[in-house]
């Protein structure tokens, strides 16, 4: 048997990202060997994780990842480790569409996974009753106890009986609300974990509370699951490895990466460098393939703009035939000119003719099928993977290399790629296609012979 429980919740902000982060520092406290998951696409969740925990947070996205890709990343991951806690999304049955397809539900469903149902009671007396008593009953799930958020130590008693009594579910815990442990947000939703000068105390008091407040030893008796087979053809890397140098830009600028992106191109042979375009002076002359992942270069565009020394490098590199994969905040930086939200317009790298815009709504929003117009430096004409688009931006210079196709239809064309340039506003999981991480790594490696020829 493994030990694994999903903390799921009722809808978006009843406080399932508080409580996941107070039971894995307090389970990590404990002298508990645990990993963290998060359902989903999100990115900044996973941040929070790794803060309580000291070790990185993946990613389980049905959607990106296929059925497949998801139990294999569960099993992968949850190896050696005494406990696995997955983080859901949303409300537990909101999944594409009307659908619960690629739910947090349909991730526990699809692993076996016992489910700790995340309530907030405020405003609510005996109704709390006839909302779990709904969950429960809406379809089939592994609901197998509840935590109360923003109840008191006085009410919680009495919310405890009313709910064990009526429902027979067992009610093993609460967090109060707790002002100085809150989060703030942004355009694009909570501020990341690096921003945060106080995170640690934040997170250290959520641990005691959840220590105080939560019947962990109940919630470990509870998390008691089957073993998940670790799939290990799941990935077929037929090729030999090709050792390459490959540097990430990593900074508050550019921060949003699936950490599963970068074991695969450790697997295909990758090095993984970091970099900071805000603070480096250059691009290492060594690097034979760069990754702009996403993140928020429209809060540093002055920096960004001032680092003229940074700039001309990676320009210059790129120009000179060096590999680029670049999806959202660093398809930005690879155009021409940046408007942020104040009108203030910031130079960019300029790689790119464009002029990006940021504005007050989300554009192209959710999953989206691409499929590839014309051969490119990752896939041939024809070739798919899924995708999620998540930006409040706009560029006149968006690409149409790829046809970007939702579930209801609609499609728009995406995707600049130009020789040895891939970058648009996609944000991809390489599990759901490694041919396309794997041809990332054969343009880097023909880059890297091409630069010795020279030497």
């Amino acid at each position: 048997m493994s030990n694994r429980f999903m903390i799921a919740g009722t809808g978006s902000g009843c406080g399932k990202t508080t409580i996941t982060c107070a039971l894995l520092a307090a389970l990590a406290s404990s002298g508990k060997s645990v990993v963290s998951f998060k359902c989903g696409p999100d990115y900044i969740d996973p941040m929070f994780h790794k803060k309580a925990t000291g070790i990185e947070s993946r990613n389980l996205d049905l959607y990106l990842m296929g059925e497949s890709g998801v139990r294999y990343g569960l099993a992968r991951h949850s190896v050696n480790k005494e406990i696995s806690v997955l983080e859901g999304v949303m409300g537990i049955y909101d999944g594409l569409g009307d659908d619960s397809f690629a739910s947090s539900n349909h991730v526990s469903v699809l692993t076996d996974t016992p489910v700790v149902l995340v309530v907030n009671v405020k405003g609510l007396a005996l109704s709390v009753c006839a909302v779990i008593k709904g969950f429960l009953e809406f379809e089939e799930n592994n609901i197998r106890a509840v935590i109360l958020n923003n109840a008191s130590e006085a009410m919680f008693p009495i919310y405890k009986k009313m709910i064990e009594d009526r429902l027979g579910i067992p009610v093993i815990g609460y967090l109060p609300y707790i002002p100085e442990a809150q989060i703030e947000s942004r355009h694009l939703g909570l501020v990341t974990a690096d921003e945060i000068a106080d995170v640690k105390e934040k997170i250290s008091r959520l641990k005691e509370q959840a220590l105080s407040c939560i019947d962990i030893e109940r919630l470990l008796e509870i998390s008691h699951a089957p073993d998940l087979e670790c799939a290990q053809d799941f990935l077929p890397l037929t090729q030999e490895k090709q050792p390459v140098k490959l540097f990430v830009a990593k900074d508050k600028a550019f921060c949003f990466w699936y950490e599963d992106n970068h074991d695969l191109l450790k697997e295909l042979g990758a090095e993984i460098h970091f970099f900071s375009p805000l603070d480096g002076q250059e691009l290492p002359h060594d690097a034979d393939g760069l990754l702009l992942w996403g993140g928020y270069p429209e809060l540093h565009g002055t920096a960004l703009e001032n680092n003229r020394s940074m700039r001309y490098s990676l320009k210059s590199a790129i120009g000179n035939g060096l590999p680029v994969y670049a999806e959202c905040g660093g398809f930005v930086y690879l155009q021409r000119y940046l408007t942020d939200l104040q009108g203030k317009t910031h130079e960019m790298l300029g790689v790119l003719p464009g002029n990006v815009k940021m504005t007050s709504r989300l554009h192209n929003f959710g999953y989206y099928k691409i499929e590839a117009q014309r051969d490119n430096m990752l896939c041939e004409a024809g070739s798919k993977i899924n995708a999620h688009f998540f930006r409040r931006s706009i560029s006149d210079h968006e690409g149409d290399c790829f046809k970007a196709v939702k579930q209801n239809g609609r499609s728009f064309p995406c995707v600049v790629s130009e020789g040895n340039i891939f970058a648009g506003y996609q944000h991809l999981h390489f599990w759901g296609n490694p041919a396309f991480a794997s041809n990332f790594i054969n343009a880097c490696a023909a880059y890297k012979k091409r630069e010795l020829s020279k030497s």
